[in-house]
């Protein structure tokens, strides 16, 4: 009877010991468990993190090891207008009644000795999201398209991106400028009718802007020569650093000129002297444009042992 009493008394503590054992297990096993997700979490964040890290690094390392490429047809950062064709008849602008540029008075050939009609060098720095620049292009078009067809001025225009951050971080007018640089290169006797579509189509600032994809579409439709070559060019973004560069060495000074420096676009020099009237008075324009001419040409006259230094 004693035996059969001392099994039946150990048997349930046998029990209640296994059973706290496995327990013991069961929570060590769920305390391991864990512990190794919590540091799987903690080396996915790192390895994340070191992921981000590295496509920043080559992203930032890309961009800055990528050469600056200059343009072709360029002369110091401008592209003189070599064809006109196909703009100036598309403007609603009326021709003004103001004479133009050559038709300057002649001296008494007898008072002064005769000199040859000077040619009138107009420069234009363009940002293609600036209204103002819209605004001049948009009034001048047919009478800058007549001066050069004519003889009586020389053309050129400047891209630059002033308002890249006003087109919600697209940087459009880099954007735009780089695409100039593309046609002024690849397809130069377009670069008028694109630069005037850019401007005359101008998106609205704080705006996308146009993509990259849409800017070629723009240069192949007004007539781009090779054209799978200026698309590969435009959507590639080739002039971009080009462009922030011509951009910032504007800003410290202007070529030709005497100290000064761009400000804000549309900048107009004539002769290097800045215009200061109105963007959208074609009249007014033409006057300063005379005037500047007629200056040139009483100069040249009183010395005509001076050598002109016209702008690029």
């Amino acid at each position: 009877m004693s035996s059969d009493d001392s099994s039946n008394a150990t048997a349930p503590s046998e029990r209640r010991d296994a059973v706290r054992e496995k327990a013991q297990l069961v929570a060590a096993q769920q305390t391991r468990n864990r512990r190794f997700r919590t540091a799987s979490l903690a080396v996915s964040a790192v390895a994340v993190v070191a992921i981000a890290a590295v496509v920043v690094t080559w992203a930032v390392s890309s961009s800055a090891a990528k050469p600056m490429v200059s343009p072709a047809n360029v002369t110091d950062n401008g592209f003189v207008i070599s064809s006109v064709a196909g703009v100036g008849a598309a403007s609603s602008v009326d021709p003004p009644a103001t004479p133009t540029p050559d038709a300057t008075p002649t001296p008494d050939a007898s008072a002064t000795p005769a000199v040859e009609q000077p040619v009138v060098d107009i420069r234009v720095y363009v940002d293609y999201l600036s209204t103002g620049s819209r605004d001049f292009q948009v009034a001048n078009v047919q009478q800058l398209s007549k001066w050069v067809t004519e003889g009586a001025a020389t053309l050129a225009y400047y891209p630059v991106a002033m308002l890249t951050a006003k087109s919600n971080g697209t940087k459009y007018s880099m954007r735009a400028a780089s695409a100039a640089a593309c046609v002024g290169t690849h397809s130069n006797d377009t670069f008028f009718a694109f630069n005037n579509a850019l401007l005359v189509q101008q998106p609205d600032v704080d705006s996308d802007g146009f993509t990259d994809v849409e800017l070629a579409d723009l240069a192949i439709a007004t007539g781009a020569a090779s054209p799978k070559v200026v698309r590969a060019c435009v959507e590639d973004q080739s002039y971009m650093p080009w462009a922030k560069a011509a951009t910032e060495r504007s800003l410290k000074s202007l070529p030709g000129t005497q100290g000064l420096a761009l400000t804000s676009t549309p900048m107009v020099l004539v002769n290097n002297t800045p215009y200061v009237g109105a963007l959208d008075d074609p009249k007014e324009f033409a006057q300063f444009v005379l005037t500047i001419a007629s200056d040139t040409y009483y100069d040249e006259a009183a010395n005509p042992s001076a050598t002109p230094t016209p702008g690029p």
